[in-house]
């Protein structure tokens, strides 16, 4: 038996021991509740999802909390062994993490349960010893069917993306058009009119640093593509709060996935409509200028950029009271300086796949032959994986897996097509070689763990306390 890690609170032993191979927790002291097998003076318990309950109650530092203003990073983790990485990047940066974080749509692809990507963030959260409040974020939520599973496990941020109801068309329409799609618009939920809309928002609004005129085109422009987002987003939030009956919680609302940016206006829009109905979110993440495509850097003009968050962060304080959201936020290094410039720390960062990729390294310079496998199927598999997001990668660019040496393999982390084509294809390569692949970073388990605090340091350093 090895010991991983050793807690001690209220008169109770709490270790993490290796047991053959396998994780178990012993208990020493009072062990009520806990189910595994007596073990000297104590109980050696499975990490269960039933353990996991009543650690939680022995250890208050276990449980996710609601995190607020404060600066803050999401931290996705697809193979759910990466948050002892996450604990020694952020510790001591000042920023507030959210260590577990998964949307419907990443869990649908690795085969994860809301309750499950909780219980293995809490896992290392223990093994860590970290005793600050963290968050577990309940990410890209569409449809009401989606919020219970996360309200049973606990979750305290939730990220509503009404990306469905987004009209994206209405950026290229003429004024009649809008019209009538404001028409049809759900009223009943909005609590108001098209008359109504229009004595309310056509004027100018005095800014910060700058003024802010509707006229009837832009005003029925931001109706007509973001009316039927708010009152699903007013419909997501009402039923999260019954479901979670007065428990505090973290909201976002999230249109980055959309296909044409969101202007100045309609963010206003949008946040100015959220406030009236008396949903108050903790981070807006519009869809900005440029590209923010997986596991790559911003593509675009950095000065448009800038000056477009620029306009944002004056909307942002405007209002008051949330934080703009950089989404597909990992390996974005250009933009992070810019983000904490104009926002003053109001900001919250949402990494995903990053921590995968870290993974694919550890393979690519530890086990040569089981990372060609992954590359060979990442080729064969991206055509299809990719329709679901938004990247650019060139297939044709990406060496096939005999192609390269071994001392080769390593820099295709960073070379950006095949990065992309990396990334995305991860639900297949989990399918195929998910087992395996958890096994490689047992045995390489310290390289992981440094690779993704070397990783994490280069995004956090713009965002230290």
């Amino acid at each position: 038996m090895h010991i991983v890690s050793d807690t001690r609170f209220e008169g109770t032993r709490y270790a993490l021991v290796d047991v053959n191979g396998t994780r178990q927790l012993l208990v020493e002291g009072d062990t009520s509740g806990f189910s595994g097998a007596v073990s000297g003076g104590g109980r050696l318990c499975p990490l269960s999802a039933e353990n996991a309950v009543v650690l939680r109650t022995r250890l208050p530092w276990l449980k996710p909390q609601p995190l607020g203003t404060q600066i803050s990073a999401g931290f996705g983790d697809r193979l759910g062994i990466a948050t002892p990485g996450h604990v020694a990047a952020v510790r001591g940066t000042g920023v507030a993490p959210i260590f577990a974080q998964q949307s419907v749509r990443e869990n649908a692809r690795t085969g994860r349960t809301p309750q499950g990507v909780l219980d293995d963030a809490m896992w290392g959260v223990l093994e860590c010893d970290w005793r600050e409040p963290w968050g577990a974020d309940a990410d890209h939520m569409k449809s009401l069917e989606h919020i219970q599973p996360f309200v049973e496990a606990g979750y305290t941020f939730y990220t509503i993306d009404p990306s469905d109801y987004v009209d994206d068309a209405a950026d290229a329409d003429d004024l009649d058009t809008l019209e009538r799609k404001i028409e049809r618009l759900d009223w009943e939920t909005l609590a108001s009119t098209p008359d109504a809309a229009g004595a309310h928002y056509l004027r100018t609004f005095a800014l910060d640093d700058r003024q802010l005129a509707f006229d009837r085109p832009t005003l029925f422009r931001a109706l007509a593509k973001y009316g039927n987002a708010v009152a699903h987003t007013v419909r997501m939030a009402r039923h999260l709060q019954a479901q979670l009956g007065g428990d505090a919680f973290d909201l976002e609302m999230s249109v980055d996935e959309t296909q044409t940016t969101t202007s100045l206006h309609e963010h206003f829009y949008i946040v100015s409509e959220l406030n009236r109905l008396g949903v108050r979110c903790v981070s807006i993440a519009p869809r900005f200028v440029g590209r923010f495509e997986k596991g790559v850097d911003y593509i675009g003009d950095l000065d448009e950029l800038d000056r477009n968050i620029a306009g944002h962060a004056a909307i942002m304080r405007h209002f008051g009271g949330y934080k703009l959201s950089l989404h597909t936020g990992s390996d974005k290094f250009g933009v992070y300086p810019i983000a904490m410039r104009h926002t003053h720390g109001l900001v919250h960062l949402k990494t995903a796949g990053t921590s995968y990729l870290e993974a694919l390294r550890v393979l690519a310079n530890h086990d040569v032959p089981f990372f060609r496998d992954v590359l060979r199927l990442a080729r064969e598999r991206y055509t299809e994986d990719r329709k679901t997001y938004h990247v650019s990668a060139d297939l044709g660019k990406v060496p096939a897996e005999g192609a390269l040496s071994d001392a080769e393999l390593p820099a295709l982390l960073d070379q950006f097509d095949a990065r992309q084509v990396l990334h995305v294809t991860f639900g297949s390569v989990l399918d195929a070689y998910g087992s395996r692949l958890h096994a490689a970073m047992q045995i390489h388990e310290a390289a992981y763990r440094d690779g993704l605090k070397a990783h994490f340091d280069r995004h956090l350093d713009a965002f230290r306390v």
